[in-house]
């Protein structure tokens, strides 16, 4: 029986390396993660795990701009789990939370997938990274409009 979502726990960051470089052809999101929690951009980081098997991780970090906002990145399932509804169990979520808790989350990604779990195409914002691939949930009302990503984005 897997777990619902969950924080995660001191001690499980060699197994969220290993699900990163498992789930991505290349080591670009395990890089981003440990830079994000290097530099103390990390928000909040959770998991889903089936006994002692990491099944599902996200990682939501702060945005420089607008102040306040969260960041969604990366989301891996395991390669093994994937296409049944981790991943997508995961965004909705973490979207119902959004909406709930009145917090604005910025997702760089492909847009049906999101969509389905509540995003929405991010409208009258900038960004250095594809606008067509940037969604939102939460309330996103802001007087600045140019999304700033942690330093450890590279943008």
């Amino acid at each position: 029986m897997t777990d619902f979502m969950r924080e995660m726990r001191a001690g499980e960051e060699d197994a969220v390396e290993a699900l990163l470089r498992a789930a991505f052809p290349g080591p670009d999101e395990a890089n981003l993660v440990r830079h994000l929690r290097k530099s103390g951009a990390i928000a909040g980081e959770q998991v889903v795990t089936e006994g002692d098997q990491l099944l599902g991780y996200l990682a939501l970090s702060q945005m420089i701009a607008p102040k306040g906002w969260l960041c969604l990145a990366p989301v891996a399932v395991a390669p093994d789990r994937q296409r049944q509804g981790i991943g997508r169990r995961m965004c909705r979520f973490l979207a119902g939370w959004a909406e709930a808790a009145g917090q604005t989350i910025v997702v760089l990604g492909e847009p049906g997938f999101y969509q389905r779990c509540g995003f929405r195409m991010a409208e009258g914002l900038t960004s250095p990274f594809p606008v067509d691939h940037t969604l939102v949930v939460g309330p996103a009302k802001s007087k600045e409009s140019a999304l700033v990503y942690p330093k450890a984005f590279g943008a």
